[in-house]
């Protein structure tokens, strides 16, 4: 199989970059042709020889701005084969990307390099990519759109999924149905969303978070909607909001390597090694900075995306980084303004529901990562970890969100299709059942509350236990009644 473009820079360069999403190979097809994991390139189209520069403006044009491998197979690429190949064609739409690019990469100007002309094009096409504000460069004629800087940058393409989410406006259908609810049952619904958000994010991370903590992390969660920009001072006192544990409380971003460990013991055991210590900082400082610029510019549940999970991947405290990055969804929503009135979408009920899409999705990025590692057992939890990748940690900078947006429109959609409103639901139900069985019997309303929760739960049934345990006060038709109540509300509901 003869890879071209992207595959071809990583294979020939010994590039520590990932795989592209599609691998473009030269196939006996007439056309250009895209699939799930390949581009079928014909050989007509292919670059002919086995030039390195060639295969880049190659697969700038066809396979779209994979900025991990580009910046990485440009610092192996001599100035003098971008000045040739910028002297055959001044005006060409990808040599001069590629020249700005490699400016970047090498840290140096091409000094002798003729004066470029063309219309200016950005770097990351809008038809294929969710872009961010253009900043011109006005020597090359290159508007860097990217989603943040050319330091700390993610990728979104435009999947048919991800443009399904952005069409579907998830925040505005909310903010509506939220309205809709009227004062009394929307206070009732963000209340159990509130509560449920926490005690699942706890969930997530197998803990049950005590009743001062829970408590705790419903006041994070209303803290959310102040939009308070990032910074590390703020993150520091999120963290420390969010950890009981005195010891694990951090007093800045981590300045030691930590690492996730799955069951196996020793170096086997290591299922993701997060970029070092001394990179931590540089990496927090392009994503804050995207976080608290990009809600102007950006689609708002994109943005949450890249911030939660980009948040996640650094992991920049030893501990409480999971439960931060799904606090920081919120935030980013509420930043971005597109959650009105103390509304919250209850994305971690939807999560637990599906961990192992989830874990997946994380995995995506975690599991090649951590094949870049070499790590070494030293003695019980004590390791030596030696990066492998490249000197700039590109895998780190510039990473593929897509996967993590299309996961994360999912998840928007059962918060509120499935989570909130099965709950808004649930309490109209409540509200009539309580209200019939109120009018024909005369109950203990702590009495009544179990009754009508048990038989909801029971698919109209109060069991036997309930029954044997309500009895001496509780006269038997009234159980009937409420089993006959509930059973119609549940019928209607389906």
């Amino acid at each position: 199989m003869s890879v071209v473009g992207y595959e071809f820079l990583r294979q020939h360069l010994g590039l520590a970059a990932l795989p592209p999403r599609r691998i473009a190979v030269i196939k006996p097809v007439t056309r250009i042709e895209r699939s799930t994991d390949r581009v079928a390139i014909p050989a007509t189209v292919a670059p002919s020889f086995d030039d390195p520069l060639a295969h880049l403006l190659f697969a700038l044009k066809h396979e779209g701005t994979d900025l991990a491998i580009l910046i990485e197979a440009l610092g192996q690429i001599p100035a003098s084969r971008l000045l040739a190949e910028l002297a055959r064609t001044p005006s060409g739409a990808y040599i001069r990307q590629a020249c700005f690019l490699w400016e970047h990469a090498n840290n140096a100007n091409l000094d002798d390099a003729p004066p470029p002309s063309g219309t200016v094009t950005p770097l990351f096409d809008p038809d294929r990519y969710v872009t961010g504000p253009g900043q011109r460069n006005a020597r090359w004629r290159v508007d860097f759109n990217g989603l943040g800087t050319l330091d700390y940058c993610a990728t979104v393409e435009r999947t048919d999924a991800v443009q399904a989410g952005l069409d579907a406006d998830l925040p505005g259908r909310a903010n509506h149905y939220a309205a809709s609810l009227g004062g009394v049952m929307r206070d009732r619904a963000l209340a159990w969303a509130y509560l449920h958000e926490t005690r699942d994010s706890f969930a997530i991370e197998r803990e049950a978070p005590s009743e001062d903590r829970a408590r705790a992390f419903v006041a994070l969660l209303h803290q959310a909607h102040e939009r308070r920009p990032l910074d590390e001072d703020y993150l520091v006192d999120l963290q420390q909001a969010t950890v009981s544990n005195a010891y694990d409380r951090a007093a800045g971003f981590r300045q030691e390597q930590n690492w996730l460990q799955g069951p196996l013991r020793g170096a086997a055991g290591i299922t993701y090694v997060p970029p070092p210590p001394e990179l931590v900082v540089d990496l927090m400082d392009g994503l804050m900075a995207f976080a608290n610029h990009a809600p102007d510019e950006v689609p708002a549940l994109v943005n949450a995306a890249i911030v939660s999970f980009g948040f996640v991947f650094i992991h920049p405290f030893m501990d409480g980084n999971g439960r931060l990055s799904r606090f920081l969804f919120h935030h980013a929503l509420c930043r971005a303004g597109a959650l009105q009135d103390g509304l919250i979408l209850p994305v971690s009920v939807a999560m637990k529901k599906h961990e192992v899409e989830y874990l997946r999705t994380l995995q995506e990025f975690s599991r090649p990562v951590r094949e870049r590692w070499k790590v070494e057992w030293l003695d019980e939890g004590r390791y030596a970890f030696d990066y492998r990748g490249d000197p700039r940690h590109g895998i780190y900078r510039y990473w593929d969100a897509t996967e993590a947006v299309e996961f994360s429109f999912r998840m928007a959609e059962q918060a509120l299709e499935v989570e909130l409103r099965s709950e808004a639901e649930f309490l109209a139900s409540y509200d009539a059942i309580t209200r019939q069985v109120n009018e024909r019997f005369d109950l203990r309303g702590s009495d009544l509350a179990t009754l009508v929760l048990s038989a909801w739960d029971h698919q109209g049934k109060v069991s036997k236990r309930r029954r044997d345990q309500f009895r001496p006060r509780v006269p038997e038709a009234a159980f009937d009644f409420i089993e006959e109540v509930t059973t119609e509300a549940l019928r209607n509901n389906l």
